[in-house]
């Protein structure tokens, strides 16, 4: 059973850095692109980082270039999201993703909530 499972969100005050986690099972991790997405109330989601499965090649939306920074561990399986400089507009779902081809999986998400 594939499944993919966000941690992490929460409640941080503008300037404030949080790391969002996504643990992967199910698939065979190390073969996959991860993503990060978010998605704020009346927006469309959006994708903020990518990560290939070696993890030699990122990029960024540009809203969060500089401040976010996302990463993976193959052998623990698990994607993350660093987040630095958080501002109110980071305010969202985040939303994990793993790709190949023909193959599209989806987590849950977490609420990253930025307010004073």
């Amino acid at each position: 059973q594939v499944q993919l499972v966000e941690s992490g969100g929460g409640l941080v005050q503008p300037g404030g850095s949080l790391r969002l986690s996504c643990a992967a099972s199910g698939f065979t991790f190390s073969a996959y692109t991860m993503s990060w997405y978010r998605q704020a109330p009346g927006k469309e989601r959006e994708l903020v980082a990518r990560i290939t499965s070696t993890g030699g090649s990122t990029n960024y939306a540009d809203s969060v270039k500089g401040r976010f920074t996302i990463s993976r561990d193959n052998a623990k399986k698990t994607s993350y999201l660093q987040m630095n400089s958080l501002k109110p507009e980071d305010t969202a779902a985040y939303y994990c993703n793993a790709r190949n081809i023909g193959r599209f999986y989806w987590g849950q998400g977490t609420q990253v909530t930025v307010s004073s």
